[in-house]
Parts: structure tokens; C-alpha cells; sequence
């Protein structure tokens, strides 16, 4: 089990449970657009938010941007850091940095005094586009144990200042590197870890790396908070990183749909059927799981584990639950009869 720090009062790792994060893609010193892209991504389910603090003028916008948001705020710093110190003064609940991009010892030493006597943690992000000269010297490349090296070098900075309430990135675009960099690191420490695989890329191509990323080490038990960064709206980063949640098994939180992907037995449309099944359950905050078959013979069985369930045949399909077909309905029925059944659940 990892060690347990706290950004707010949200805790992150020693057992809690997985925390969904996003950053703005607003110019923080905006402080009317950043405030409202916050609120729109905490309704969506954003549990922490992080905005950049290029200058003076984002750092001087982050008191004001904490005091009408309701979850905590993350700021990332680089190179520059007063910025920090004045984020910290402002009301920020944690900070990011690169320890290595900070500068003096003095300089870390006063991030690390600050942090420590606001009781704010640290996250050290590590990302294999900014890897130190030396390690990729060492390495000749951008690899998990280069990625690992640097974090521990940064760990042990901050730790000969009495600081260690310490969260880990450790990203890359490369999934296979990401991975197993997160694997080597969570052999190695138990500092908390914010997963991610950076530059992920658009909302298919994005969706499908933090899905076999975030997901596959989810799925093994590391990790204790993770941000899906696409080159979307960040609501978007949102809604993948609850899907990711949910298909992990680590949150259930709204329903869960399962449909067949059709075959040569399937006499209903059921492609068109399915999307609006999936479409309608969006307003559906039960934890259930609802099946959408294609076959009558084989379907209500196949999707035994759903609590409800369609499942075509030919101008008809039968409505089940748990395997048991409860009716009989025409198919221009079936989807308002599903819905119906899962009013009363």
C-alpha cells in the first residue's frame, strides 16, 4: 500500500479510493473563463484541477480562482520559482514541479519550506521530453529506468529538506514506457502515484492509450490518481477517466452497458438500437448494468450478469433480468419497456 498524502481534504493513496484529475485549457489569468471551466468539469466529475502559472500575472489569478471553486487546486510550476511561493501564499493545495527545472538548492529548499509549513504536497512530475542531459547520456534514450532515476534523484532533493509528502509522475506519449516505468517505480518506493500517459493524443487515439495505460495498470493495482490528457474539451478527459474507472471495476458510479457486437443469428438493428440504449443511459445515475443482445436464443443468457436487459429477434425481442426473460415485446417497444424496468430498480 502506498503512503497516504492529501490535497484538500481529498486523500491520495494508503487505500483510498482512485481520484480523477484534469487541468484547464483556459488562460489562468482569466480568472471568469479558468472559474468556469472549473465548475463545468467538477459536475462532470473532476475531484481535483490543475492550471498552469507561466507568469506572474496566472499566479496572481490563483487566489481568486480558489476562492469559487469547490475542489482543490493544483498549480504547475516551471522554472520560476516565486511563482510557486506565491501560489502557495495564495491558497493553492498542492504543487507541481520538476525540482530539476527549479534551479538552486536555496530555491528548492524554499518550495519544500513553504509547502511544508502550508501542509501542501508536492507532485514531482517526470516526463520523458524533459529528461536531464545526464540520464539520457547514461541511457542513450528515453526509457522506464532513466524515468525512475530522475524521480528518485528528485525525491532525495526534496527529502534532505524534511519534505516528503511527495506524489510521483513518472509520463511518456509511449504507453509500453509509461507502463512499465509506473511498474519499476511502484516496485521501488511507496510514494503515491498520478498516472498518466502524456500527449495521448485526440479523443480516439487518446482514449484508447490512457485506456490501455491508466487502465492496464489500474487493472493491476498501482495507481492512486490519473489525469486522460486528450486534445478535447477537458470534460472529455472527464468522461473517459470514469469509464476507465468503471471498466476497471474501481468505480461504479452510473450504469454499465454491455451489448454483443452482432453476428449472423441477429435479426434486430441492433447497432442503432445499442447507441440509443448508450445514449438514454446518460441521464441514468444508477449503479446497474444494462445488456443489449442481439439474439433471443443465446442473449439473455450471454448477459446473465446484467440486472436488466434487450435482447432482438426478428419484430420482436424478449426483456430479461439477471438471464430470466420477464416479456415478450414488440421492437419498437423495447427500448421505452428497458427504461421503464430500470425506473423501477
Amino acid at each position: 500500500m502506498t503512503k497516504q498524502i492529501k490535497i484538500g481534504t481529498i486523500p491520495i493513496g494508503g487505500g483510498a479510493p482512485v481520484v480523477i484529475q484534469s487541468m484547464c485549457n483556459t488562460r489562468t489569468d482569466d480568472v471568469e473563463a479558468t472559474v468556469q471551466q472549473i465548475l463545468h468539469l467538477e459536475a462532470a466529475g473532476c475531484e481535483v484541477i490543475r492550471v498552469a502559472v507561466p507568469d506572474r500575472e496566472a499566479a496572481r489569478a490563483v487566489g481568486a480562482i480558489r476562492e469559487r471553486i469547490h475542489i482543490p487546486l493544483v498549480v504547475d510550476i516551471h522554472f520560476d520559482y516565486k511563482l510557486a511561493l506565491e501560489c502557495i501564499a495564495a491558497g493553492a493545495d498542492k504543487v507541481r514541479i520538476n525540482p530539476g527545472n527549479i534551479g538552486s538548492e536555496e530555491r528548492v529548499k524554499a518550495v519544500a519550506d513553504a509547502c511544508r509549513q502550508k501542509k501542501i504536497p508536492i507532485r514531482i512530475g517526470v516526463n520523458g521530453g524533459s529528461l536531464e542531459k545526464p540520464l539520457l547520456g547514461k541511457y542513450g534514450k528515453i526509457c522506464p529506468e532513466a524515468l525512475v532515476e530522475s524521480a528518485m534523484g528528485q525525491i532525495e532533493r526534496l527529502n534532505r529538506f524534511d519534505f516528503d509528502d511527495i506524489c510521483i509522475s513518472l509520463k511518456s506519449s509511449s504507453v509500453p514506457i509509461t507502463m512499465a516505468a509506473y511498474r519499476l517505480m511502484h516496485e521501488r518506493s511507496a510514494y503515491p502515484l498520478h498516472l498518466g500517459v502524456t500527449e495521448a493524443g485526440a479523443r480516439t487515439m487518446g482514449t484508447i492509450k490512457s485506456a490501455i495505460g491508466i487502465g492496464g495498470l489500474l487493472a493491476q493495482g498501482i495507481g492512486d490518481t490519473f489525469r486522460v490528457t486528450l486534445t478535447a474539451d477537458p470534460v472529455e478527459e472527464i468522461v473517459v477517466a470514469k469509464q476507465i474507472l468503471q471498466a476497471t471495476g474501481l468505480r461504479q458510479d452510473g450504469p454499465n452497458l454491455i451489448s454483443c457486437p452482432t453476428c449472423g443469428r441477429t435479426r434486430i438493428d441492433l447497432i442503432p438500437l445499442a447507441q440509443e440504449v448508450e445514449e438514454r443511459l446518460k441521464s441514468v445515475h444508477k449503479p446497474i448494468t444494462v445488456a443489449v443482445m442481439g439474439c433471443v436464443v443465446n442473449g439473455p443468457g450471454e448477459a446473465s450478469v446484467a440486472d436488466v436487459g434487450i435482447a432482438g429477434g426478428n419484430g420482436f425481442g424478449f426483456l430479461f433480468s439477471h438471464g430470466e426473460v420477464i416479456k415478450k415485446v414488440p421492437e419498437d417497444q423495447l427500448v421505452d419497456q428497458l427504461f421503464a424496468l430500470i425506473e423501477t430498480l
